[in-house]
């Protein structure tokens, strides 16, 4: 036996939901990504204007939620839903807006 600590319990914790303008946004709704804080990297800034649905919605250990949204156009999406890493992308709430019916791609 190993004193090791499985990955899992390394992970935060997964919520439910975040309110983003005031819609409840869940796993498997669609946003629109508009990183544009003081945080954004270059990366960040090639992805504005794209659609993306949320993989996941998760809680770090301090507390911080990021949303794991993979991309419409990504062809290798399913590597993303598959939590493979380089097709899943973190963005705060702050950084998305919602998709409502009828806006998506």
């Amino acid at each position: 036996m190993t004193d090791e600590a499985p990955w899992s319990a390394l992970e935060g914790a997964k919520l439910e939901s975040v309110r983003v303008d005031g819609v409840d946004l869940r796993q498997g709704d669609a946003v629109k990504l508009c990183p544009t804080g003081r945080n954004s990297d270059i990366m960040d800034l090639a992805l504005v204007g794209k659609t993306g649905i949320i993989e996941s919605i998760e809680q770090s250990f301090d507390e911080e939620v990021y949303l794991a949204i993979v991309l419409d156009d990504d062809p290798g999406r399913d590597l993303g839903y598959a939590r493979q890493p380089g097709h899943r992308f973190f963005f705060r709430p702050s950084e998305v807006e919602p998709v409502r019916a009828g806006e998506g791609p």
